[in-house]
């Protein structure tokens, strides 16, 4: 466990802010599977933007089941600052600056990672974020903006000596996005040179390689994104091998089928019948990459119209396959 200002996590594994998929439901489901913290997705810190429905639903954190941390973007501090502002009267309790995104729309408006280049704007922007809101302020960054320019040492002090209360950490820098091998030495060494908690983050799949992580980096947590795309148990799979030191049996399928219903009715309840039915495709497509039957039924899930056909197709899905259904992984 860490603290993260007066809030204690439960554990220390936290969900990446993942644009596009870490939404309301999906965090709530990786909470109850076993997640400390879980981060929304990024939001502009552009308010004049705010009305558009993606943002009206990534704003929406009302019925929170765990501490409400919201993610924000921009490289104006005052609008930053503003909007950290906005997010905490609205209920948020985290404020996390995204330093670390490598998209090229975010990078082109000097955001992001891209803010890795300017040190001084970093120390502006931290600076008058920190001081605006009386909630934690978390910052993510990438190791620097390429191989040549690593600086990740300094941003850190720079963030430390700023007041942002923990430090998550991409194993890779801009330049390489999500290619590459992640590195985890310049984690380790940000962790051994300042005081505040440092989370590390970057291609954490499987509990041995989360224990890896966290012994080589002595990083207080560790940040798990991909890796839990249609597999939220993955944090129970973690908490159990960090706590026993063996595997957790794969979930039964009667589990994995409440999972699955559950988060699917989340889905159609957070964004109504229209959206929901297309945002359950993405969801529940990697859910059915678990399976060897998933590929022909996800094609078959894509098809349907209302939330009603689909709760069914699921339902129908694990009572067809109900003697021969195996988990992949």
């Amino acid at each position: 466990m860490f603290k993260i200002g007066p809030y204690i996590a439960t554990n220390n594994l936290v969900l990446a802010p993942m644009a596009g998929v870490t939404d309301r439901p999906f965090r709530d489901v990786c909470r109850e599977q076993g997640a400390g913290l879980a981060i929304s997705e990024m939001v502009t810190s552009d308010q004049s933007l705010w009305g558009s429905r993606k943002s009206r639903h990534r704003l929406d954190y009302r019925g929170e089941t765990g501490l409400r941390i919201v993610q924000i973007a921009g490289s104006d501090p005052q609008m930053m600052a503003q909007a950290a502002q906005q997010n905490v009267a609205n209920g948020a309790q985290i404020i996390d600056i995204n330093m670390g995104c490598p998209a090229k729309k975010v990078c082109r408006k000097a955001a992001g990672s891209a803010l890795l280049r300017d040190e001084k704007l970093v120390s502006n922007i931290l600076q008058t974020v920190t001081q605006a809101v009386t909630v934690p302020v978390t910052l993510k960054i990438r190791t620097g903006w390429s191989a040549s320019t690593r600086n990740a040492l300094v941003i850190a002090k720079i963030a430390e000596q700023a007041g942002i209360q923990a430090l998550t950490i991409h194993g890779r820098t801009r330049e390489c996005r999500f290619g590459d091998t992640v590195e985890y030495d310049s984690i380790a060494e940000v962790k051994q040179n300042i005081a505040i908690p440092v989370i590390a983050n970057g291609d954490i799949k499987d509990p041995k390689h989360a224990e890896f992580v966290l012994d080589y980096t002595g990083a207080d947590a560790i940040m798990v994104g991909r890796a839990a795309f249609g597999r939220p148990w993955i944090f129970s799979e973690i908490n159990h091998y960090l706590d026993k030191g063996v595997n957790l049996p794969k979930p039964k399928l009667g589990e994995v089928e409440r999972i699955i219903l559950d988060h699917l009715d989340a889905i159609h309840s957070f964004y109504g019948d229209f959206l929901g039915v297309r945002i359950a495709r993405k969801h529940v497509g990697w859910y059915f990459a678990n399976f060897t039957e998933g590929d022909y039924s996800r094609r078959h899930f894509n098809q349907l119209k209302t939330p009603e056909e689909q709760h069914l197709f699921l339902l129908a899905f694990f009572k067809q396959f109900d003697a021969s259904l195996r988990l992949v992984a």
